[in-house]
């Protein structure tokens, strides 16, 4: 059973206390520039409609029908769903969660879902933010709870890649790494409670801005049960034998098979660090400096520009510029930061702090922030994100054309908030920036008002040559932008796919395809 309460991001000993809310209503209230309203505390999860599945003998020892155990596994985190399980008004759950105990049970999950027309939904740690593991508008449905095939189950010392079974969250992966000296250097933001599976699922992003940033960097191979056999790649360092096996499954969001398995490259773990804060006059001048970096071909671990109001908000620097907080790694080497120091000096950029512990703001705020959603949350505030990602051609277009879209909406939706930016990943053709919003709700609406901002905001990526998702996945959420996005041969090969390796259309139908 999961040790985490329904709609928030940790434990229930997590969840805000209303004393401490009311404590900070009014310094968010000045922060904000709007009022916030008395603080909401969570609700029981409302009685669900009974089960409408039958299961066999043989499936019903890895099953639960509990109103919460059901619930849990109706939504992922995403604001929208952190509205409806603080109420506990959880409408599209599955009929039954089924947790199997070995690959042999995954197939005997999707044998008996094909066979009975019942959707199966993959579940790792349930962190989608796009309504990627939600049963929305299904008839009934299953989820395929996969917490139980976890763990490392080989380590390969002498390629330096470990089989990891899909199941495993972040923690435990290195932690078993850990007695080889090695690591997967992979942090996604939801790094404490995502799997593996996961990860290789919705082709997740960890939190270093360069160098292997994406999953597909590190996958060597992937497992995975269909509906028409097991589909298992060779391990190779790279092949040119056709398109690769490997990339039809990254980011196929278990509607193609149920990952189980994944060989992924990993490596010694860093020993020096160097970090530091730049200050800049505005987010363009400071993400030109960004791109001067990686055009260079230096491959700082961190290189995170924050607006000026993003960087006031997270107490990163509170004096209006504009923010760079960069880190280098090495494994050994002592760190030569120079030729970096002086590149950004010659961008214009003022060092504000190097050393250490230059950034423990930034990073503080990025391991706390899923908790903090959870207090503005219940203080009546609208507190969601969006990514996208483009060439650096187009970042002035994309950046002006989604801030102003969004402020539009924010005045008509809301009546006011704040739009804030940083960017998570550099390229040397491109960027990802990553926008905050903060808004007040109307308590009742929330659901709608931030479909419209949502909204908004997708027409003006696309409008601007962005991509509707860098590494949040499709979901059901990001569907219809999607839909336009892909070029439509590639998705008439895409639904040939599924109709081949799942027959009986009961893979999460409505994510991704279908």
């Amino acid at each position: 059973m999961s040790p985490y309460s329904l709609w928030g991001w940790g434990p229930d000993s997590r969840e805000p206390k209303t004393a401490d809310l009311d404590a900070m209503a009014q310094l968010v209230s000045e922060r904000l520039g709007f009022g916030v309203q008395p603080a909401e505390t969570s609700a029981d999860v409302k009685a669900l409609r009974p089960s409408r599945v039958q299961l066999p003998e043989a499936l019903r020892s890895l099953a639960s029908t509990t109103d919460l155990d059901r619930a849990r596994h109706g939504i992922g985190r995403s604001y929208s769903d952190l509205i409806r399980g603080l109420r506990g008004d959880v409408v599209d759950v599955p009929d039954v969660v089924l947790r199997p105990r070995s690959e042999q049970d995954v197939t005997a999950c999707l044998e008996w879902a094909a066979g009975g027309g019942v959707p199966l939904i993959a579940f790792g740690g349930g962190t989608s933010v796009v309504g990627g593991v939600e049963p929305r508008g299904l008839d009934r449905s299953a989820s395929l709870d996969l917490s139980e095939l976890s763990g490392v189950l080989e380590v390969d010392d002498v390629s330096r890649a470990a089989r990891v079974h899909a199941g495993t969250l972040g923690p435990e992966l290195e932690a078993q790494l850990a007695p080889h000296g090695l690591t997967a250097r992979f942090y996604p933001q939801s790094f404490e409670r995502s799997t593996v599976g996961g990860w290789v699922a919705t082709r997740a992003a960890g939190h270093f801005s360069t160098g292997p940033v994406h999953i597909d960097d590190l996958v060597e191979s992937v497992r995975a049960v269909t509906g028409n056999g097991v589909w298992e790649s060779r391990r190779l360092p790279g092949s040119g034998a056709g398109p690769s096996p490997d990339r039809w499954l990254l980011g196929s969001e278990g509607t193609l098979g149920v990952i189980t398995e994944t060989w992924l490259r990993v490596q010694p773990r860093p020993t020096e660090r160097w970090s530091a804060l730049y200050a800049g006059a505005d987010f363009l001048q400071v993400a030109d400096a960004v791109r001067a970096v990686v055009q260079t071909g230096m491959t700082p671990a961190t290189c995170r520009v924050l607006d000026g109001r993003e960087a006031a908000l997270t107490g990163t620097l509170s004096t209006g510029e504009a923010a760079l907080v960069v880190g280098l790694e090495s494994l050994g080497p002592p760190i030569d930061a120079a030729p970096l120091e002086s590149l950004l000096a010659d961008h214009g950029l003022r060092c504000v702090s190097s050393g250490a512990k230059s950034a423990d703001a930034w990073r503080s705020t990025f391991v706390e922030a899923p908790y903090l959603r959870e207090s503005l949350i219940c203080l009546g505030v609208i507190a969601e994100t969006f990514e996208t990602a483009c060439t650096w051609s187009m970042l002035l277009t994309l950046h002006g054309a989604v801030v102003a879209a969004v402020e539009d909406a924010l005045r008509s939706v809301c009546g006011g908030g704040v739009v804030t930016c940083r960017t998570t990943h550099a390229y040397r053709d491109g960027i990802a920036p990553y926008f905050t919003v903060l808004a007040p709700a109307r308590r009742g609406s929330e659901l709608a008002q931030w479909a419209q901002i949502k909204a908004a905001a997708s027409e003006a990526i696309l409008a601007a040559s962005g991509t509707i998702t860098h590494h949040h996945a499709v979901g059901r959420d990001h569907r219809p932008w999607y839909d336009r996005q892909r070029p439509e041969p590639f998705a008439a090969a895409l639904r040939a796919v599924k109709a081949e390796l799942d027959p009986a259309g009961v893979l999460n139908p409505g994510a991704l395809i279908g």
